[in-house]
C-alpha cells in the first residue's frame, strides 16, 4: 500500500516536469520561429520539442496503466481502510460461516428450498429496494440473508420476470442481485463472514470514483444480458416441449404424425381428407399405381387419418363395452351371494 503511494506521488512529480519543460520549449521555439532565426538553436529546441512529447506520451501510457491497475486492485485490510469505506471489524476478522461446498448438489437444493421458503418475504423486500442506505439497513437488520442463496435467488428471479416480459423490474432486481455478488465476492477475499462486509461495499459504491462505478455499472449490463439470453433459451426450450408434447399426442397407432403424413401426401389425396370424401378417396386410390397407393395408406393408417373398417370397430367397442358392463354384474351379485346369511337346518 505504501509502496503505491510512493510510485504514485513520483509519477506526478515527473508528469509536472515534463509539462513544465515542454511549456518552456514551446515558447523559446514560438520566440525563435518569430524572429524568423534559423540557427543551431531552432534545430536543437525542435529536437528538444520532439524527445518531450514522446516523454509526454510515455508518463500518459503509464498513467492509464496505473488507473487500470488501481481499478482492478483486490480490495484487501489496507484498500479497505482508505476513503470511501466505514471503519468495519477489522482488527479481528470474524470468520467466514461455514459454506455449502462441501454439499452434495442435493442437499444444496435442500438447503435453498428451505431458506426461500422461510425467508422469501424478506428476499422480495431486499430486491425491491431503491436507495443504497436503504440496502444497507435492510442487510444489517437482516444479515441472514447475506449468502450465497439471496444471490441466487435474485438471478433465478429475474430470469423468471424476464421470461414474463416484466423487463424494468427485471433490470431493478438485477442491480440488488450484483450488490450481493459484490460483496460475497468481497468477502473471499477478504477471506471473512459477508455479513462484516455489508457496510464497506456500500460506502465504497456510493464514494466511488467514475472509473469504480464504471466498472460497477459495466458488470451489471453484462448480467442483464446474460438474463436476457438465459430467459430467451428458457421460452425457446418451453415452447420446443410444449410442441414436442402436442406432437406426441396427435401420433397415431403406427406411432406417425398426421400432421407431417398430411403434408407429404400428394394433393389428390390431401383433397379426399380435407372434404372427408370416401368414394372420391377410394377413385383416387384406384387411379393410383398400386405401389404408391399402398405406401400412402399404410402412412395414412399408422398416423389416423385413416381409420379401415371404422364402423366395424365401432361395433367392436360396443361389444366389449357390454362385457365389462356383464363382468361388474356379475361381480356385484357373486359379492351380494357370499355376503347373505346361511339357513340353519
Amino acid at each position: 500500500m505504501e509502496q503505491r503511494k510512493k510510485e504514485q506521488e513520483e509519477h506526478m512529480r515527473k508528469k509536472a516536469e515534463t509539462l513544465q519543460k515542454l511549456k518552456d520549449t514551446k515558447e523559446k521555439l514560438a520566440k525563435l520561429e518569430t524572429e524568423h532565426k534559423d540557427s543551431a538553436d531552432l534545430t536543437a529546441l525542435k529536437k528538444v520539442l520532439q524527445d518531450l512529447e514522446e516523454e509526454e506520451k510515455k508518463i500518459n501510457e503509464l498513467e492509464k496503466e496505473m488507473e487500470k491497475k488501481e481499478r482492478l486492485t483486490p480490495w484487501n485490510i489496507d484498500t479497505i481502510g482508505q476513503d470511501g469505506f466505514t471503519k468495519t471489524v477489522i482488527n479481528k476478522k470474524p470468520p467466514r460461516k461455514n459454506d455449502d461446498s462441501d454439499l452434495s448438489d442435493e442437499e444444496k437444493e435442500k438447503r435453498m428450498k428451505q431458506f426461500v421458503k422461510e425467508h422469501e418475504k424478506e428476499l422480495k423486500s431486499f430486491g425491491m429496494l431503491k436507495r443504497y442506505d436503504d440496502s444497507k439497513k435492510f442487510l444489517q437488520e437482516h444479515s441472514y440473508l447475506v449468502c450465497e442463496n439471496t444471490a441466487n435467488y435474485l438471478v433465478i428471479w429475474c430470469i423468471n420476470l424476464e421470461m414474463e416480459e416484466k423487463h424494468n423490474l427485471m433490470e431493478h432486481v438485477a442491480h440488488q442481485c450484483i450488490c450481493m455478488q459484490y460483496i460475497l465476492e468481497l468477502s473471499k477475499q477478504l477471506d471473512i463472514d459477508p455479513r462484516a462486509c455489508v457496510g464497506s461495499f456500500f460506502s465504497r459504491i456510493q464514494n466511488a470514483e467514475v472509473e469504480y462505478k464504471n466498472s460497477f455499472d459495466d458488470e451489471l449490463n453484462a448480467f442483464k444480458d446474460r438474463i436476457r439470453k438465459r430467459a430467451a433459451e428458457k421460452v425457446a426450450d418451453a415452447i420446443r416441449e410444449a410442441e414436442e408434447e402436442e406432437r406426441k399426442a396427435r401420433l397415431g397407432p403406427g406411432g406417425l404424425d398426421p400432421v407431417e403424413v398430411f403434408q407429404s401426401l400428394p394433393e389428390s389425396l390431401q383433397k379426399c381428407f380435407e372434404t372427408q370424401d370416401i368414394p372420391l378417396l377410394q377413385r383416387t386410390i384406384e387411379a393410383m399405381p398400386e405401389e404408391e397407393a399402398t405406401y400412402h395408406m399404410k402412412r395414412c393408417v399408422d398416423s389416423g387419418l385413416w381409420v379401415p373398417d371404422a364402423k366395424a370397430k365401432e361395433k367392436e367397442k360396443e361389444k366389449e363395452k357390454e362385457k365389462e358392463k356383464e363382468k361388474e354384474k356379475e361381480k356385484r351379485e357373486q359379492q351380494n351371494d357370499e355376503g347373505k346369511t346361511p339357513d340353519p337346518e
